[in-house]
């Protein structure tokens, strides 16, 4: 009984024991020693993994911090509180954080444009996209199915009337929403500056006005009031450059259509 039972049972226990002794040794010896920073620096971060900052993600930017020496103002969710964190941890100045704002372009709802037809498949912008550039009279606007809501982990976008909305007060800048939308229609801004542009209509005046009573016409008058030289009017519809744009609202005041606003 002990040779047919007991015997491969202690031999098989102790080729396990000496597995383990032998997978702990070669643990301490290949052990690859990390920076604790890299792991407090981690912790600190909002855990978005939203990409704003360039990297992979919070963990990936947290070890570029340390290994590569990337700058710690880099990450827009955490802001400034983050940055000082990074700092204090890291032991190097992150530098200040510009906080960003996202926009949308579009000022195109249920009220100014029409539809060319009703669509029935699956309900995302990037699906009705894909016939005859939505069902919107506009092939420029937004599509309205939300797909930018639904990538934004801080529930800072609605659809309100066939259009998507910014909540400038949950807004963190993350940017994901930026690279979702079928139409290009979002972009950054800084948090600081309020003038915004809501059209990206790349067609000639006539035929902005035939499909959205609150399209960009490309007049520049926008263009010839502002002092700065701020903004500029291409392919028919107005542009900011916020480095230097003074929020001064020459450019609201001039625009025919309204279509240039303040947020």
């Amino acid at each position: 009984m002990f040779d047919t039972y007991i015997l491969p049972v202690l031999i098989f226990a102790g080729i396990g024991l000496l597995a383990g002794i032998l997978l702990t040794v070669a643990s301490k010896i290949f052990e690859v020693k990390t920076d604790e920073r890299i792991e407090k620096i981690a912790e600190a971060l909002p855990q978005a993994n939203c990409g704003a900052c360039g990297y992979a993600g919070c963990a990936d930017y947290a070890n570029a911090i340390i290994t590569k020496g990337a700058a710690g103002n880099l990450c827009r969710p955490g802001g400034a509180e983050t940055a000082k964190i990074i700092s204090e941890i890291s032991g190097t100045d992150s530098g200040e954080v510009e906080e960003m704002q996202a926009v949308i372009h579009c000022c195109g709802d249920c009220n100014v444009t029409s539809q060319k037809y009703t669509f029935t498949g699956v309900k995302s912008c990037a699906s009705v996209k894909r016939f005859y550039s939505g069902e919107k009279s506009c092939a420029f606007g937004c599509l309205g199915y939300g797909d930018c809501a639904e990538v934004c982990e801080y529930n800072g976008i609605t659809i309100r009337n066939g259009i998507a909305n910014i909540k400038t007060e949950l807004c963190v800048g993350c940017g994901q929403c930026t690279s979702v939308c079928p139409n290009q229609l979002i972009s950054l801004k800084p948090k600081n500056k309020h003038t915004v542009v809501r059209c990206s209509s790349a067609d000639n005046g006539k035929a902005t006005k035939l499909s959205c009573k609150s399209g960009c016409i490309g007049c520049k008058m926008c263009e010839k009031a502002c002092e700065a030289g701020a903004i500029t009017v291409t392919d028919f519809h107005a542009s900011i450059d916020y480095s230097k744009c003074t929020d001064c609202g020459a450019c609201i005041e001039k625009c025919p259509v309204k279509v240039i606003k303040k947020i």
